[in-house]
């Protein structure tokens, strides 16, 4: 709330347009090259060049180097958290990989979840979670990781799994009151947090229910490849790990620690440091295989267990297939998302510095002729915002900032913006590779952005829906109407 916006009077939408036409080109340009290991580094120098071109219209309209760095610094300032929740993520899933949390949420969901009902089941457990969490980061860090684990092991396309979770976990994400975006969006809007989540619901609920359809369709549709011996693949889980359900504590606790409040990091280095100490209960031989000694003393257990959190683990099988799903890259594997984040703070941070953010949101609210016309405005913001500013609290905060005084004049409720804020601005940041939210679930599911992008269903119904609702007039609520009320 406390994010300035910086104006520019001097610049023109065309010169504001000027880097993001050029990032977009060099973005497709370099992703035709690299394909898939265009995240492994030459997207994030993309980013850089694209900061270049922007600082380079700035110097053009008298904004200074300094300038453009103080706001760079802003960014980067204001990703800390984030940076620190992916670092402790990739400790979490190191000692859930080794204490044998994940591999026997595999154990057990292959027993219950058969392939019919995978992915709607996948949809309502994350739904659920996030609904009690309110983080779709920590849905994604937990219960995600090990469904996409048992999804791998059934057989299905990864992106699929990941399109489920990623749907289920941004519908709890937008409806839980202990959300941190449920709360900022209706104080941008001017409405109150439970006015704004009934409001809400009237576009939400319609999604997620042709989402579980498409997701149920899908799920009896799929063809599956090759023959899933699951019997085998519990045998060998079970030659691995010592699978036990006290296992399931630690995450019990985690979820716990979040629904109760808990900072995000502190719930996250708990379950980090619990499942260590379970890993040393119930997965001695695994610590010693990752120690590289037979018998264990404080200084193998130690280092076993460090390397988990910190660096590559593999923990073999004699299936291909588990194995693959046995490897995690402890806090080293996430360098290579905050590496991305940290560029894509560069080229938001010179972005707004020159007034760029705010001028083609200006731009759209001019277009705003009629109150669908707002209303697309509004969505065209949001999505221009987590494109060009890589940021989801900043395509929140500048529309909802911007376009407040607008839906004022034209007779709507501020829960009208609160909603369209939510329904564009929070799920669509996820779809988008260089913005932080895309690069944390791509990082933590371990599944690129373009990948689950496809089957993101909620994410990507949710913008098109609030729209719907304003071409057909659909429970647009008046000002006048709640004055009188």
């Amino acid at each position: 709330m406390d994010i300035k916006i910086n104006r520019n009077k001097e610049l023109s939408i065309g010169e504001a347009l000027i880097p993001v036409a050029a990032l977009i080109i060099m973005l497709g340009f370099n992703v035709y090259v690299y394909g898939d290991a265009a995240l492994s580094g030459s997207n994030q120098f993309v980013l850089l060049l694209g900061a270049a071109v922007a600082a380079i219209v700035g110097f053009f309209n008298k904004i200074t180097f300094h300038k453009m760095m103080e706001e760079v610094a802003n960014n980067i300032k204001s990703t800390s958290g984030a940076i620190l929740i992916l670092l402790m993520v990739g400790a979490l899933a190191g000692t859930w990989l080794v204490s044998g949390i994940i591999p026997s949420m595999i154990y057990y969901g292959l027993q219950i979840l058969s392939p019919a009902i995978f992915l709607p089941a996948t949809l309502i457990i994350c739904s659920i979670i996030s609904i009690a969490t309110g983080s779709s980061w920590t849905t994604s860090a937990t219960v995600g990781i090990a469904l996409i684990g048992v999804g791998g092991a059934l057989g299905f396309d990864l992106g699929m799994v990941a399109g489920a979770v990623i749907s289920g976990a941004y519908f709890g994400d937008k409806l839980s009151p202990m959300s941190d975006t449920t709360n900022l969006a209706p104080a941008m809007a001017g409405t109150d947090l439970f006015t704004h989540i009934r409001y809400m619901t009237m576009t939400t609920i319609p999604t997620y229910i042709i989402t579980l359809i498409i997701f149920i369709i899908l799920g009896l549709s799929v063809d599956i490849k090759g023959d899933v011996n699951i019997a085998a693949l519990l045998t060998d889980i079970e030659a691995s790990f010592t699978i036990s359900p006290w296992l399931f504590a630690v995450p019990v606790i985690v979820i716990g620690l979040i629904v109760k409040k808990t900072e995000p990091l502190i719930a996250l280095l708990i379950g980090t440091l619990l499942a260590g100490i379970f890993a040393l209960i119930f997965q001695p031989h695994i610590i010693n295989q990752i120690a590289g000694v037979e018998h264990m003393t404080i200084q193998s257990a130690y280092k076993g267990v460090m390397n988990a959190i910190t660096i590559d683990v593999i923990v073999p099988t004699e299936n291909k297939t588990l194995t693959s799903l046995f490897t995690s890259g402890g806090m080293q594997k996430m360098l290579g998302t905050i590496w991305l984040i940290l560029c894509a703070m560069v080229f938001g941070g010179i972005m707004d510095a020159i007034g760029a953010l705010a001028r083609i949101s200006q731009a759209l609210l001019k277009l705003a002729h009629s109150t669908f016309g707002l209303f697309a405005a509004t969505v065209g913001s949001c999505l221009a915002l987590n494109i060009t500013a890589s940021d989801q609290y900043l395509a929140i905060v500048v529309p909802g900032k911007m376009f407040a005084k607008a839906y004022k004049d034209k007779g709507l409720a501020p829960e009208n913006l609160s909603r369209t804020l939510e329904d564009s601005g929070t799920v669509s940041s996820v779809l988008i590779p260089w913005n932080t939210c895309g690069a944390y679930h791509a990082g933590t599911l371990g599944v690129s952005t373009l990948d689950y992008l496809p089957y993101a269903f909620f994410n990507i119904i949710s913008p098109f829906m609030t729209l719907i609702f304003a071409a057909f007039n659909i429970k647009i609520r008046e000002l006048v109407t709640e004055i009188k009320n």
